[in-house]
């Protein structure tokens, strides 16, 4: 019985961290070191216990960005699928974005500590400001909520190269360094563009919840199926990065341009035919997972550089 009675409660935290994107960010994390920097010897810093700590650091302000942001989008209180004061109270809302930011924050310093770098600290102060700040005062500006989000997200991959590549850097491996750490970059940008439109496509989603509670988002100033077509639309960047990322390093390699076809170029050609044509909320989150397997799909894809590269 009391198993029964503690799973709904444990789901509703679950949500309202968002544990599925935060397992997400932790694997396209251990995919960097352990798909891309291990197998191929590059120099490296942090242990697989730092390498443990900095998963926990950057999931941990990630879920505080969650925490806060729902907290503020639950003030209509009329819809019975709140989160805060419905089920989880506001009280502990609270206290987990402050223990969740702490967490973040005190082990962002013993990290930066460890490598040698005190001043990284300030970026894990920065970041956990953010969200606060933009729910705070700055919520009213359209598309600032997905665009942090997405920032957000591609700074937890940009973080295995500045916490655990960078550091290693000596005049002798320069070179190679930069050539890892700028594929890494890649895919952050590209993972930037790809949550970002995702966000956006779960504004869609969340359209009524965010018209009851006064939120500005993009489907709410231009309505879901002009919101769908832009999208749509928006989806020839992320497609062109991957071709021209393929062309400029991989044309003569047919494996690869197969498996970027199949993995990358597919996937989004199909999510921009399907977005044309979104119109209900079936649609919108079918739409939804499709930008979270590609997601998935440009992490894993990392661990396929040691079989076809070596």
């Amino acid at each position: 019985m009391r198993t029964n009675q503690w799973n709904p409660h444990m789901l509703s935290y679950a949500k309202l961290i968002k544990l599925d994107n935060l397992l997400l960010i932790a694997f396209a994390q251990l995919c960097v070191k352990y798909g891309l920097f291990m197998p191929f010897d590059v120099d490296i810093m942090l242990s697989g216990f730092g390498m443990v700590l900095l998963i926990i650091a950057t999931t941990s302000l990630v879920a505080a960005a969650n925490v806060i942001l729902e907290i503020q989008a639950q003030s209509d209180q009329t819809s019975k699928k709140l989160l805060i004061n419905n089920v989880i109270p506001e009280k502990i809302a609270y206290n987990l974005f402050i223990i969740f930011n702490s967490i973040g924050v005190l082990i962002g310093f013993y990290l930066s500590y460890l490598i040698g770098k005190p001043k990284l600290a300030a970026l894990f102060i920065v970041v956990s400001a953010l969200f606060y700040m933009y729910a705070t005062y700055l919520k009213e500006i359209l598309i600032l909520k997905n665009v942090l989000i997405a920032l957000m997200a591609s700074l937890s991959i940009v973080a295995v190269g500045i916490f655990d590549l960078l550091p290693a850097i000596t005049t002798n491996n320069q070179a190679s360094q930069k050539v890892y750490f700028l594929i890494i970059l890649d895919y952050a940008i590209f993972g930037f563009v790809i949550v970002c439109m995702r966000e956006i496509i779960k504004d869609c989603i969340h359209i009524d919840a965010d018209h009851n509670s006064g939120s500005k988002t993009i489907p709410i100033a231009l309505g879901k199926i002009r919101t769908s077509r832009l999208i749509s639309g928006v989806t020839i960047i992320p497609i062109t990065m991957v071709v021209y990322y393929m062309y400029t390093y991989f044309f003569n390699n047919t494996t690869i341009v197969i498996i970027t076809l199949i993995l990358f170029v597919a996937p989004l050609l199909l999510f921009m035919f399907k977005s044309w044509n979104a119109e209900i909320l079936k649609d919108f989150k079918i739409l939804s997972v499709l930008l979270k397997s590609i997601l998935f799909l440009a992490s894993s894809s990392l661990v396929l550089y040691q079989f076809i590269l070596k």
